[in-house]
């Protein structure tokens, strides 16, 4: 199980780039965006800097919906793999089965 301060961390950073989604997405396009003059990219270039660190959505990291683990986690189940085992095994995920060949 992982440690219940670095859970709540990755908690806050999902409520802090959910509230700075709709700015960020703003700001990256005008920085992408050729058309726009360089003044104006650049502006927005230093907008996106001054928004808080944790509101970048590229810091968040997939856990483990149960233990927390955040390595080893499948995107389609949000488990840990070993839990996905354990729990296939127990046949508490439908249409799961262990392989045979």
């Amino acid at each position: 199980m992982a440690k219940t301060a670095l859970i709540e961390r990755e908690i806050k950073r999902e409520k802090l780039v959910a509230k700075y989604a709709k700015k960020y997405a703003e700001l990256k396009a005008i920085a992408n965006d050729a058309k726009k003059s360089d003044d104006e990219r650049a502006a927005a270039r230093l907008d996106l800097q001054k928004l808080p660190r944790n509101a970048n959505p590229t810091r968040q990291r997939n856990r483990c919906e149960i233990t927390g683990r955040p390595r080893g986690t499948f995107r389609q189940f949000g488990l840990a793999r070993a839990k996905i085992r354990e729990m296939a095994f127990a046949g508490e995920i439908p249409g799961v089965t262990k392989a045979s060949w």
